[in-house]
């Protein structure tokens, strides 16, 4: 019976890759090449961070509006109910 290799499971890191770039995923796979380009990924990590602490602000800021509606609707409805 024959195993699979790690060359037969394909990854959905790999899928995104191939997504974004079908050259660097047949590079990376096929022909075993890494990237050379350390600056530029690691401009785009510290790019991918930054988005990520935006996206969390976000979220918390939309949270605590939806908090603030609610207090505001439960304030109507405790004034007209007095």
């Amino acid at each position: 019976m024959k195993t699979k290799s790690s060359k037969e499971i394909i990854r959905a890191s790999e899928i995104g890759t191939y997504m974004f770039c079908n050259r660097a995923w047949w590079l990376r796979r096929v022909e075993e090449q890494e990237s050379t380009n350390f600056a530029e990924m690691a401009r785009g990590t510290r790019r991918h961070e930054q988005h990520a602490r935006s996206v969390r602000g976000s979220d918390i800021l939309q949270r605590l509006a939806y908090g603030l509606i609610a207090l505001a609707l439960l304030l109507i409805i405790i004034y007209f109910l007095l």
